[in-house]
């Protein structure tokens, strides 16, 4: 219907619609990082019906299937959001060394069932948030000699670390924490000598952008609600001091919670920096 009117005006409804359809592909790795802010400051951009449309135009329609099978069995039988990512097979790298330099192995990749890692005076980082899995559970083995490495479990997986630590050690934060019904589970062992091996749960810059822009649309939301009382307390007779006081009291404390969610947006941002830095400074690649 849209492309019969390509020069009709679009609303903000219909730009936010768009927006909507922009940000499930994303999530579901339809679209890339700069794919979705590409085509999301297009959405914001458009003022008519002819240039949203072929934002979404090779995009899933919300509300029907596509006409193929989106539910794949794993190496190990079974569905759910973790079925597809646990492929089998050997993987496509199962070992890093940094002597006196750094690894990685971060993007899309596929962990094998045992992955051995050495640091010598340097450093390594092992990134499974964007990984496939050889199977449902993996080893990840790290020996760190007077060098430390960094593994980076995506939420929902489960975590046991059997690390062994002289002089050095390995960090147990993250273990306890339940795995999703058919997560991965990986297994961090190894030996850490005058070394350390840290393990950190965290979310993909994708899915941050993801839960920000929801947060986002959140706001606009309440924002538009509070409006809308608003004028229909002034349009009535019974306005009043305490009235006036508390919409400025819920004021204020929607703007702390949008300073604080900010603080933790920039905070994070600016670690994630700090750790390339620290990676390139020591040679990681």
């Amino acid at each position: 219907m849209t492309e019969d009117l390509p020069e009709l005006r679009a609303s903000d409804a219909d730009r936010e619609q768009v927006a909507e359809v922009l940000r499930d592909a994303l999530a579901e790795g339809r679209l890339d990082m700069e794919e979705f802010e590409e085509r999301l400051e297009a959405t914001y951009r458009a003022r008519t019906y002819g240039e949203l449309t072929p934002i979404t135009r090779d995009l899933p329609v919300p509300g029907v299937t596509p006409a193929v099978n989106m539910v794949k069995g794993s190496a190990e039988g079974g569905t759910g959001p973790w079925a597809d990512r646990i492929v089998g097979g050997e993987g496509s790298s199962s070992w890093g060394v940094a002597i006196m330099a750094g690894f990685q192995r971060k993007g899309r990749w596929t962990v094998p069932k045992r992955f051995n890692s050495v640091a010598f005076w340097g450093g390594g980082e092992i990134d499974l948030r964007e990984a496939n899995f050889a199977a449902r559970e993996v080893v990840v083995n790290c020996v760190a000699i007077m060098g430390g490495m960094n593994v980076v479990v995506p939420p929902g997986v489960e975590v046991v670390v059997r690390g062994i630590g002289v002089m050095g050690g390995f960090d147990h934060r993250e273990e306890g924490v339940p795995g999703e019904p058919g997560a991965p589970r990986v297994i961090v062992t190894g030996f850490a000598f005058w070394g350390g091996v840290g393990v950190e749960r965290k979310l993909t810059r994708a899915e941050r952008l993801r839960l920000k822009e929801e947060r986002r649309q959140e706001k606009l939301e309440r924002r538009a609600a509070r409006k809308e009382l608003q004028g229909s307390r002034a349009d009535g007779d019974d306005r009043d001091g305490l009235g006036d006081a508390s919409d400025a009291l819920d004021e204020a404390r929607e703007l702390m919670r949008e300073h604080q969610e900010e603080r933790r947006e920039r905070h994070e941002e600016r670690r994630e920096r700090r750790d390339e830095r620290d990676r390139r400074r020591h040679g990681g690649h």
